[in-house]
């Protein structure tokens, strides 16, 4: 299919759901924020319904996963620690041209030049890191010890309360810890309407288990989650499965898939 075609395709999407009262930009009678998105009154019920098909599927239909709901503020010291202040960004460009913020990878080459996607211009700053966390403070005086940040994963928390967690539901392993909620990145450029957006939620589960296990439990859990959506309506054939490389991966992943769905603006990544 055509790129106009699927750009075509995404309008139509995006003006539907807009008409049918699923999701609107937010604050849009102010000009709205970029990469925000307020759900209707369709949108929170559907919205709503795959939440909690996914809790009962995940946790409650299973006696080896328990929830948690963590806090979104989260202590620097949590975040500095699995690498998010210092690794946790992306390389921008400026174009001088047009004035526009950009993603390294958002710029297109003709002629083995790297262009603005958006007036073709070919004056541009050189790369520059921007890390991607919303930084904030906690108390009275906003000084660098009061600093912390709107979470960027909900994957921290279940980290953080692995023990408490372990300790009060006496499982043992394998086990999972599950958690829905909100998640923050302050993209330099949000498109594709949702899907790279700097407010979301997250349906997490880390699975622990032992070393010698993990390979297996891997594979056990790609297929429960082609399952999952294959359950809620998703054909397998536009679901793709792609092993994640050694130079992509974590430090600590000894293995990694990712799962991709064909999406109107190209083949994009749904879970990991």
């Amino acid at each position: 299919m055509s790129t106009s075609t699927n750009a075509e395709r995404m309008e139509k999407i995006v003006s539907l759901c807009k008409r049918r009262g699923f999701i609107f930009q937010s604050s849009e009678i102010y000009g709205g924020l970029n990469g925000l998105w307020d759900y209707g009154p369709l949108g929170v019920e559907l919205k709503r319904n795959l939440k909690n098909y996914w809790w009962r599927v995940t946790v409650h239909e299973r006696d080896d996963v328990v929830g948690m709901d963590g806090a979104i503020l989260t202590h620097p010291e949590v975040l500095k620690a699995s690498g998010h202040v210092e690794g946790f960004s992306d390389p921008m460009i400026d174009c001088r041209t047009c004035k526009a913020h950009l993603r390294f990878d958002q710029l297109i080459e003709k002629k083995g030049v790297k262009q603005c996607p958006n007036c073709g211009g070919r004056d541009l700053t050189d790369a520059r890191q921007f890390n991607l966390m919303f930084e904030t403070h906690v108390g009275a005086a906003a000084e660098e010890s009061s600093i912390a940040y709107l979470r960027p994963e909900t994957a921290q928390s279940i980290f953080v309360q692995f023990k408490n967690s372990l300790e009060v539901s006496r499982k043992k392993l394998p086990f999972g810890i599950a958690q829905i909620g909100k998640a923050f990145r302050n993209e330099i450029n949000p498109r594709n309407f949702t899907f790279r957006s700097r407010e979301f939620e997250q349906m997490e589960l880390e699975y622990f288990c032992r070393p010698e296990q993990g390979t297996e439990l891997l594979e056990y859990w790609k297929e429960e989650r082609l399952k999952f959506y294959e359950n809620i309506g998703i054909s397998r054939a536009n679901l793709h499965v792609r092993n994640v490389p050694d130079e992509e991966r974590a430090f600590y992943s000894k293995g990694t898939y990712d799962i991709e769905y064909d999406f109107p603006f190209g083949q994009q990544q749904c879970w990991r």
